[in-house]
């Protein structure tokens, strides 16, 4: 990074009231700074000193403990100051102002973690991990955003680097050498490499997959005819009375959203407003965002009376469902039909699902069966020590090198230049996962979604 970047300042604590508000500054040559700050004391590095906090005039605006980080002992690789002090909301905004008067400018979202990758503190994957952690709505997902934050991910990007650049190395020295290429190339046993090489990628790709089910979670949509019990059911899962519940077709107008963990997996699941036609203007508002929640979902619980089957109601909820969304067929109300709570996989499914589970969400009989099956319908393994948090971005990413080494595979042993480039192709793809090959304005996406003061 430059030397010329300015300090940056930001309340690093959540906003409202605590017993401690933490403002961080980030520079070059911070400690004339913190000296001012603290009336002339000075800091030693990575030592609490317990100071008053002045302002411009030279009174107290608050006192408590300075902390320094020297240069490049620190999170961004520059000069760190932490001020912690009590956590008031206007005691925060007169410090921060006294900071900015000093000259330093308000941070961007994100801008610490950003400089910490620039400065080589943290590689891209890393530094999102930091979010990942932030943002973990889960204990599975904190430990596996942990994992990533400490690197385990990207060092299985790396390896997957090495082993591309070793492999290159051993075809582009052929293209110096035509006349010894395919020798050389057999002799170096490049095409045995090459597989190995995909056999990795492909491990690597699947714990990926698995982390990003643990990241995003899965959206779950309940849908059917009115009075089929999908407010209830909704209740069920959440262990809680969110929705009301009446005997009244209609009850629910707009979308209900709750949240729920399945062994670790965040599920996001959504009641819809009934999928119909009406006339009642906030009904059709409601029934909109049903809709557009339907065209989002990861899997649809489609909720049948089994007294009447799929009825002209549900089958025009049926004909409105996305092609390729996955259906779990639910036989609510088993305390009353007599039906046998369990899971059917036998092709006797009225709605087109694959799988059909007769429960009861009055009496919680099924509920279990329910969950498994929403964790198999997404593919998930289970927490392991494999995993690690991954973003759409690196899925592609993986994609991408994977497609390529495919590519590479292909080529004869007359098509050198091509077999080299694909694996450079291959690299580039791997490297854009930890930020070694990464275009500027993509850094600009992943940080401003970061909180400021992160």
């Amino acid at each position: 990074m430059s030397a010329t970047q300015p300090t940056i300042a930001a309340i690093a604590t959540a906003p409202g009231r605590g017993g401690v508000g933490v403002i961080r500054l980030s520079g070059k040559n911070l400690l004339p700074l913190a000296q001012t700050l603290s009336g002339g004391k000075t800091p030693k590095p990575r030592t609490a000193l317990y100071t008053d906090f002045l302002g411009g005039d030279g009174q107290p605006i608050d006192n408590g403990i300075l902390l320094y980080f020297a240069a490049p002992a620190s999170f961004t690789g520059e000069d760190v100051i932490e001020l912690q002090g009590h956590g008031g909301p206007v005691v925060m905004d007169m410090l921060l102002s006294r900071c900015l008067e000093l000259g330093a400018r308000m941070a961007e979202p994100g801008e610490f973690t950003k400089r910490a990758f620039l400065n080589n503190k943290l590689d891209l994957a890393q530094a999102e991990s930091v979010a990942d952690l932030i943002d973990a709505s889960s204990k599975s997902a904190a430990r596996m955003a942990l994992r990533s934050l400490k690197g385990a991910f990207s060092q299985h990007i790396h390896e997957l680097v090495d082993d591309l650049i070793t492999l290159r190395m051993l075809v582009e020295a052929t293209l110096d050498f035509p006349e010894e290429d395919i020798d050389f190339l057999e002799a170096a046993d490049a095409r045995g490499k090459l597989q190995a090489l995909q056999g990795r990628l492909k491990t690597v790709l699947a714990s990926a997959e698995q982390g990003a089910i643990l990241r995003e979670g899965m959206n779950v949509v309940l849908v059917g005819a009115p009075n089929v019990g999908k407010s209830s059911l909704l209740n069920a899962l959440a262990g809680d009375d969110i929705a009301i519940v009446t005997d009244i077709a209609g009850t629910t107008r707009d979308t209900v959203r709750e949240q729920i963990t399945l062994d670790g997996v965040p599920v996001h699941i959504i009641d819809t407003a009934g999928l119909r036609e009406t006339d009642d203007v906030v009904e059709q508002i409601g029934i909109e965002r049903s809709r557009k929640a339907v065209s989002e979902a990861d899997v649809a619980l489609i909720l049948i009376d089994p007294r009447e089957g799929v009825n002209a109601k549900t089958q025009a909820i049926l004909n409105s469902l996305p092609a390729g969304l996955k259906k779990i067929e639910i036989h609510n109300k088993a305390d009353l039909t007599g039906e046998p709570v369990a899971v059917r996989s036998d092709g006797l499914a009225q709605t087109g699902a694959d799988t059909v589970i007769s429960l009861s969400a009055k009496t919680g009989a099924g509920l279990d069966l329910l969950k498994h099956a929403l964790l198999q319908e997404v593919g998930w393994q289970g927490e392991s020590e494999s995993l690690f948090l991954a973003r759409s971005r690196h899925l592609n990413a993986l994609h991408k090198a994977e497609a390529e080494l495919e590519n590479a595979a292909l080529c004869d042993n007359n098509q050198i230049e091509l077999f080299a480039e694909h694996l450079r192709l291959a690299q580039n793809a791997c490297s854009e996962i930890t930020g070694e090959f990464t275009a500027d304005d993509l850094l600009g996406v992943i940080f401003s979604r970061f909180c400021i003061g992160k």
